[in-house]
């Protein structure tokens, strides 16, 4: 039930962030255990000046303007061995299918409760049971 949301240049060409978009729903199901069809993302294009990060880099990592911004909302409970595998799948996906430096693939987890969601009808399809 991930919420993905992806942020990059607006000069990105459309096969960028398609690509973006399935790689990292390919690297949700595939190495996340996401279900099939829980597909909800959110792609936001910006100007250059929208889109901001260290000029000098961060943590021995330097950025360009090509920056992809990835921030995943999703249940708790996955292991550093997951989430190191997603990393890298997401990264290599992007690179290998789009050229956008490994480098420039930011991504930003956030672990939330299953009774976090509401998927409609503003209820709590996964309330806890008592």
């Amino acid at each position: 039930m991930p919420l993905v949301r992806i942020n990059l240049s607006k000069n990105a060409p459309d096969e960028v962030a398609r690509a973006v978009s399935d790689t990292v729903y390919e690297a949700m199901v595939n190495v996340a255990n996401v279900p099939r069809n829980d597909k909800f993302q959110i792609i936001s294009r910006h100007s250059s000046d929208e889109l901001i990060y260290p000029a000098e880099g961060y943590l021995g990592i330097t950025y360009t303007p090509a920056i992809v911004f990835i921030q995943i909302t999703w249940n708790s409970g996955r292991t550093i061995e997951v989430k190191k595998a997603f990393y890298k799948a997401i990264a290599d996906g992007i690179h290998a299918k789009t050229g956008v430096r490994k480098e420039d693939v930011w991504i930003s987890l956030v672990d939330v409760a299953r009774e976090d969601w509401s998927f409609g009808n503003g209820e709590m399809q996964y309330a806890p049971t008592a």
